[in-house]
């Protein structure tokens, strides 16, 4: 039995295209109020748009999550707007430069453990202790199953630190009603994805909205793939 998301509001980091425009979509169809993040206004007029006529209100965020200020801004344009977040899907990302895994610049760690893992944490910092003093709240972080691959060792090493994180973070609400869990959109056709990638980005529905639509109590400190039906109930690590 899912539980209803009808007027929460909903952060989506990354929403003016890809995996994070598809949700906001998503979440709007499920009668989600959504607060959309782009690096500069003009990047989420397209979503803007694509959520006119869905009958819930619309909030936009500016700030390049690489940078303190930027991260400080989103949080800033929360606070001036709605004023407080139901749902934070933490969705924005950057993938590392290729580059052989021992000439990979510690410059390129930094900027890519910036976006995918210190601005997750800052904007859960800013955003849960409320939704733990209102009793209700969901938090995804998004992960990623890529494995092996040397060259984009600091994308696949910031997304093991999201999921340990996560399951930190999950234990900390545990029986606030706060739910945190971790999704893995896939490998899709997408901006970072390429070409090559297995799925169309569209397919990352229905199931990037199942954290988001779990009951009260259910599953928390968990993994969810929205290509893989049988994690929509959360699966262990």
């Amino acid at each position: 039995m899912e539980q209803p998301i009808k007027d929460k509001w909903a952060l989506v980091t990354g929403s003016s295209r890809g995996v994070g425009q598809q949700v906001a979509l998503g979440l709007a169809q499920q009668g989600c109020h959504i607060i959309l993040h782009g690096r500069e206004m003009e990047h989420v007029q397209k979503t803007l748009g694509l959520l006119t006529g869905t009958g819930v209100k619309t909030y936009a965020v500016e700030g390049d999550l690489s940078t303190e200020e930027g991260v400080a801004s989103v949080i800033r344009g929360v606070q001036q707007g709605p004023g407080h977040v139901d749902i934070l899907y933490n969705n924005a990302a950057v993938q590392n430069t290729w580059g052989e895994i021992w000439d990979i610049p510690q410059s390129e760690w930094q900027r890519t453990f910036q976006v995918n893992v210190f601005a997750l944490i800052v904007l859960c910092n800013a955003f849960g202790p409320e939704m733990k003093r209102r009793g209700w709240g969901r938090i995804i972080n998004l992960t990623s199953g890529i494995k092996d691959i040397p060259p984009l060792a600091p994308y696949s090493v910031s997304k093991a630190a999201v999921d340990k994180y996560t399951r930190d973070l999950a234990t900390e609400m545990k029986g606030s009603g706060v739910l945190v869990n971790c999704l893995d959109p896939g490998w899709l056709r997408t901006d970072m994805g390429g070409p090559n990638a297995m799925d169309d980005v569209e397919t990352v529905l229905p199931g990037a909205l199942k954290p988001a639509m779990l009951p009260d109590g259910g599953a928390t400190g968990c993994f969810f793939a929205a290509q893989a039906p049988e994690t929509w109930e959360g699966r262990a690590f």
